[in-house]
């Protein structure tokens, strides 16, 4: 193994474990939210929340671009106030990832928290527990099998990512160039065998993660 495809590789799990990290805290929240909350504009909201499973990744990183350049507002902000800068860097490349892969953990984890039964939440307060306390002690363990497994398939998208990072992030070798971007310059150059070597890293690394949350899933199943 080369050293272009072992930093490009180190790179790619970074900036998918950091996503998915991320979207871990907000997706089961939002999740926990919406299987126990009835609100004004919830349908919408949701479908808001699940657009990026369906929007071209190309057309979210348009998005993402516009939100979060220079020129607008946001972007301005965070550089003056902040000295964050998300375009052309890894950070933006994780940026990226979060808001493509957001609903592989919202949706399994709403999924999951639905299934829980509301009688045991209410049975843990009576019994003197504090809201925290409920959702750590009684619904995050019941649901955690459902939870995992969107979190083991938002990695392996995350981890594939291609359309979305490269309208925010480029394509900088080192940088921001992850495994499916180095996969397309490789292939674009002509340079077959280390676009051999990230495919099979990449799609070795796939299966193993949706191996696992095929087991998940099966074990989830002989539970119910």
């Amino acid at each position: 193994m080369n050293i272009p495809l072992i930093t490009t590789l180190l790179l790619s799990l970074k900036i998918a474990a950091t996503a998915t990290l991320l979207n871990t805290l907000l997706a089961v929240a939002a999740g926990f939210a919406f299987a126990r909350c009835r609100f004004w504009g919830r349908s919408l909201l949701d479908t808001l929340l699940t657009l990026p499973m369906v929007l071209p990744p190309t057309v979210l990183g348009y998005y993402l671009l516009v939100a979060f350049g220079r020129n607008s507002a946001l972007g301005r902000w965070l550089e003056q106030s902040f000295g964050i800068h998300l375009i052309f860097t890894w950070q933006g490349a994780v940026l990226a990832a979060v808001a493509v892969t957001f609903p592989l953990i919202f949706k399994p984890a709403r999924a999951a928290f639905e299934e829980v039964d509301p009688q045991l939440e209410q049975a843990a307060k009576v019994l003197g527990l504090s809201r925290c306390a409920v959702f750590f002690r009684i619904s995050l363990p019941l649901a955690w099998r459902g939870i995992l497994s969107g979190i083991l398939l938002a990695f392996a998208r995350a981890l594939g990512e291609f359309g979305a990072t490269l309208m925010i992030a480029g394509s900088i070798p080192g940088e921001t160039q992850t495994l499916s971007i180095a996969i397309y310059e490789a292939v674009q150059a002509g340079d077959e065998a280390l676009a051999n070597a990230l495919v099979a890293a990449v799609s070795l690394l796939c299966i193993a993660v949706l191996l696992a949350a095929g087991r998940l899933m099966r074990i989830r199943s002989r539970e119910r």
